[in-house]
């Protein structure tokens, strides 16, 4: 089983781009995030077409996640985690599917710090480490797959110094990232590539892309059910490159299930 996570930043703006990379790629599951899409908007008859069910969680403008899965539509289990009330903001949703759990997210950005956007991003991690508490304790196999907004250490950031004050890698973010994976979570990248530098970001401003001046944002952790049937992962870093792309590239790991 391949499962895989792209935030696309616009799904309607972007959809070629989404369309040809699963033409080329034909992950099983994938999360995306970023749909900048109302619920009605949802280009759900071009992924069908591509082999693809899907569910949703549109939100006008902003925000926005969705489920993919190759030839089934997914069994919907939730959207939004369950202390945050109706998730207005699109950030969370989970499914079922091949007798695994994929809860799919989009964690707030919490810039500019200090303020109350970053009060509300380490509340919103706070929620997530709670219900992921909940998930393990259901003894399903269960993965946590999307854009958590968070560069978990100095190996996963082009240039650290120039990062000290942002949102993204403040040490109290980084402390709840990791209080989170603590629970019981594989980061499924440092499972397999502890020591090697894999972005899976770059800005659109100062050519980021060529520089290979990126960020680790997007990740995927997996419970201890699942964690031994990692077999690989990795980064579709050229889809970064094609033309009117979004600024992440897929991520994807692959299960023997």
């Amino acid at each position: 089983m391949r499962i895989a996570t792209y935030n696309v930043n616009g799904i309607n703006g972007r959809l070629d781009i989404l369309l040809r990379w699963l033409k080329e790629s034909r992950p099983d599951i994938v999360c995306l995030q970023e749909l900048k899409a109302p619920q009605a908007r949802f280009p759900e008859k071009a992924l069908e077409k591509a082999g693809y069910g899907a569910v949703w969680h549109g939100q006008k403008a902003w925000n926005g996640v969705a489920i993919l899965a190759r030839g089934s539509v997914p069994v919907l289990a939730r959207r939004g985690l369950p202390d945050r009330g109706d998730d207005a903001e699109s950030r969370y949703i989970e499914v079922i599917t091949g007798g695994v759990i994929v809860g799919c997210l989009y964690a707030p950005n919490g810039n500019p710090y200090p303020g109350p956007k970053f009060a509300r991003k380490l509340d919103w991690f706070r929620s997530l480490t709670r219900y992921g508490e909940t998930l393990l304790e259901f003894g399903m196999p269960a993965a946590l797959i999307g854009d958590f907004n968070v560069m978990p250490t100095d190996l996963d950031v082009y240039n650290p110094a120039r990062w000290q004050d942002d949102a993204l890698f403040r040490p109290e973010i980084r402390k709840a990232y990791r209080d989170l994976v603590a629970t019981g979570w594989t980061d499924a990248v440092r499972a397999l590539h502890p020591d090697e530098q894999i972005f899976t970001f770059w800005k659109y401003l100062r050519n980021a892309f060529a520089r290979n001046a990126g960020l680790r944002i997007d990740h995927c952790l997996l419970s201890p059910d699942l964690a031994p049937h990692l077999t690989a992962c990795g980064v579709d870093r050229h889809v970064r490159g094609w033309d009117k792309t979004s600024d992440h590239a897929p991520v994807w790991v692959e299960l023997s299930l």
